[in-house]
């Protein structure tokens, strides 16, 4: 979860400020280095707001206040010491590179919980297929509500039949799209926002129906497994719409 990025960004300036002023009462019994271990702390709690340029403001407020409470001489911003300057580089190298860490261990979270979510869609979508007893019209509802949630489509309708279309770009079970029989690369440029973008509802070697997803608010980026899971939603109704 992140925090607002003002106020994280405040206190990742004002807890360093703190945490050194507070150790200078002790600093003639706390080493430089055991100074610095307790400022990653400092470090480690800015970056784990999910904001990289407060960790890297609480690596150099860290730094600035180390050098001012902690280093001789104290009460201004210059270190006589090359140990000290050693500890105020390395307090801010160690906190660059602890923010990058929280920072990669967050986009890991996201991730996990973005492929969790999908997942569930995919389940959803399959027991109320497999429990029957909803119609055909509604089930077609909630899996074209989670193939653009999926995608970070602004739309997807569901169209009975093959694509006649031919300005739809095709997206495929193995989440490639193509446009005009050449591959898009949505990585690069996002998905097609100029036309739908069509996915096929297969019944074995049958193509039975389609869903159309439109992307034209903004440019979104769906990786391949998003891509993927977007077709295998469309699967999901392939026996209700074929059977009405």
């Amino acid at each position: 979860m992140t925090v607002p990025t003002l106020p994280a960004r405040i206190a990742a300036v004002l807890v360093p400020l703190l945490m050194c002023a507070s150790l200078s009462t002790f600093r003639d019994i706390i080493t430089a280095a055991i100074a610095v271990l307790i400022l990653v702390l400092a470090v480690v709690g800015a970056a784990a707001t999910g904001d990289r340029l407060a960790g890297l403001l609480a690596a150099l407020s860290g730094a600035a206040w180390f050098d001012f409470f902690l280093s001789p001489p104290y009460g201004q911003f210059a270190i006589s010491d090359p140990d000290n300057i050693e500890a105020a580089v390395l307090l801010v190298l160690i906190g660059v590179a602890v923010s990058e860490v929280a920072l990669w261990g967050n986009r890991q979270r996201a991730r996990a919980a973005q492929r969790s979510g999908y997942l569930e869609g995919v389940l959803d979508a399959a027991r109320i297929v497999s429990e029957g007893g909803m119609p055909a019209s509604t089930l077609v509802e909630v899996v074209a509500s989670q193939i653009a949630r999926v995608l970070g489509a602004d739309e997807c309708r569901f169209v009975s039949g093959p694509v006649s279309d031919t300005r739809l770009a095709l997206l495929d079970h193995d989440g490639v799209i193509t446009r005009g029989g050449h591959p898009v690369d949505v990585a690069r440029v996002g998905l097609p926002h100029d036309e739908g973008i069509a996915l096929t509802v297969r019944r074995g070697p049958r193509v039975v129906a389609h869903f159309v997803v439109t992307a034209t608010t903004e440019v979104t980026y769906p990786t391949v497994e998003q891509r993927q899971v977007a077709v295998l939603l469309a699967d999901q109704v392939a026996a209700a719409v074929d059977n009405q």
